[in-house]
């Protein structure tokens, strides 16, 4: 027996051929469209992460411990910002890309550039081991700056699980204030919270790390009011910068402590 059905007259328009083909068309489009959507892509979806005080305590731990030479109290703070990303090997749908792309909060970047090690435990082990070289450095050149041996002086350093370089220019001066401070009785940071990112190596360049724009973002939302970050990324930190934040481009670990020191004299302070 055949179904029962309603009696229903539809328009001539909606019942030829052509327009029962465009009418099939468009329901495939729209299916392969709302497919896409939720198919997952080979993209990292990044956003601003945590702060630490490399002069505090991070994850009820001392970030900086020192012997070997007199340690000093220190005022105000000197923050290391990270970027939060979704993990290695997990895929974004198109519709989560979209949102991202047009959020001045998030940015969406291939999976390969941010995880060049696709596996999870071998991207963990390479940020790892990017976070000890970055330490090692950062103790070199911050010991370097002050004259002081290694062979006397021991550093070391817990950031928890946090991983990559971008720490270093920061753990380096924080390193120098708890051990000098601004070389006159009083501390780099001007009791102010400063923020910044930067690589830095033995001879205490400071190199450029990438995420600038939602860097200053997380240093921004913890109470920051300068941020210092690499002279090649001041176009980068242009974008989206918040209100409040004042850009500071250093090229070296002197240069830094120089800029530091001029912000608190009223001096001459680069500028992006």
């Amino acid at each position: 027996m055949d179904a029962c059905v309603p009696d229903v007259k539809l328009p001539a328009a909606l019942t030829a051929p052509r327009t029962r083909a465009l009418t099939l068309c468009g329901v495939l489009v729209g299916a392969l469209l709302g497919t896409a959507a939720f198919a997952p892509l080979p993209f990292t979806r990044t956003m601003p992460g945590s702060t630490a005080d490399v002069l505090g305590d991070f994850q009820d731990q001392p970030v900086l411990s020192i012997t070997g030479a007199p340690v000093r109290p220190t005022q105000g703070q000197l923050r290391m910002v990270t970027i939060t990303a979704t993990s290695p090997g997990e895929r974004i749908s198109l519709w989560e890309a979209l949102s991202s792309w047009a959020s001045p909060k998030e940015a969406v970047l291939p999976s390969e550039a941010v995880y060049p090690q696709q596996n999870p435990v071998k991207a963990n082990q390479a940020t790892q081991q990017e976070m000890a070289e970055s330490q090692d450095s950062a103790t070199v050149a911050a010991l370097g700056y002050l004259h002081l041996s290694p062979e006397k002086v021991k550093v070391r350093v817990d950031l928890g699980d946090i991983g990559g370089p971008s720490a270093g220019q920061l753990l380096a001066l924080g390193i120098i204030d708890k051990l000098a401070g601004d070389g006159s009785g009083g501390d780099l940071s001007g009791g102010k919270v400063i923020a910044g990112t930067g690589t830095i190596d033995d001879q205490g360049n400071v190199g450029a790390v990438g995420g600038v724009p939602l860097k200053t973002q997380a240093a921004a939302r913890d109470g920051a009011t300068v941020f210092l970050l690499p002279t090649a990324e001041c176009s980068d930190a242009k974008v989206n910068t918040p209100s409040g934040l004042r850009l500071v481009p250093v090229k070296t670990l002197s240069g830094a402590v120089d800029a530091l020191k001029a912000l608190k004299t009223g001096g001459s302070v680069p500028s992006c």
